[in-house]
């Protein structure tokens, strides 16, 4: 059950991705982020409910929705056209919470390929904040392209492979790639996405 959300977690970071690229209308994203936040929300409160005292699914599941208020969180915020500063200092929790569930997946859940998209999740939410909490507009571009990747990197790829039974027998492939695309797509996006701020003095020259 949980594979099929991680599916359409991969949908909506990648519609949030070019919507934040300026390529989708903030408030034409909002009915995803619902839709999606919805399911991130009942599919982890279905799977603790059902998980029997299962202390592993209980971990697993609870991080489903820090997703789940995530785009819900989103939704409110287009849709209603809310400050997003709030958005910003939860996504700060989110990915405090998202270093730690990686280093549960490396070593308590033994799930090394897991643990590298938790990381990739950590530092996806970090951007979050530094954008929407801190207000760093310039990085408001690059962090659009690292959605997007992310949606098709860490969230629709690794569904398909869970889906289909493939996923235990390639973990270790799947490690090692996962690190190597993010350091080389990531690390090689940002100084051509990254948005140099003008400086005051030159701004004020070029009025004169």
């Amino acid at each position: 059950m949980a594979m099929v959300g991680l599916l359409y977690v991969g949908a909506v970071l990648f519609l949030n991705g070019l919507m934040l690229l300026g390529y989708v209308e903030a408030r034409s994203a909002g009915p995803l982020n619902i839709f999606v936040g919805l399911l991130q929300v009942v599919t982890p409160s279905y799977l603790i409910f059902t998980a029997g005292g299962d202390a592993d699914v209980i971990l697993s599941a609870s991080g489903l929705y820090l997703f789940g208020f995530t785009y819900l969180y989103v939704a409110f915020n287009v849709l209603g056209g809310f400050d997003g500063t709030g958005l910003g200092y939860f996504s700060l929790f989110v990915a405090i919470c998202a270093l730690v569930y990686a280093g549960l997946n490396f070593g308590r859940l033994d799930d090394s390929a897991f643990g590298v998209i938790w990381l990739c999740w950590a530092f996806l939410w970090l951007l979050f904040f530094l954008v929407l909490g801190l207000g760093r507009e310039e990085l408001t571009r690059y962090t659009g392209a690292v959605a997007a990747i992310q949606g098709w990197l860490t969230g629709v790829i690794p569904a398909f492979l869970l889906m289909t039974g493939k996923w235990a027998d390639n973990v270790g492939l799947a490690t090692v790639v996962l690190a190597v695309a993010a350091v080389v797509l990531f690390g090689g996006l940002y100084p051509r996405l990254r948005e140099h701020e003008t400086p005051a003095a030159e701004t004020a020259g070029s009025t004169r």
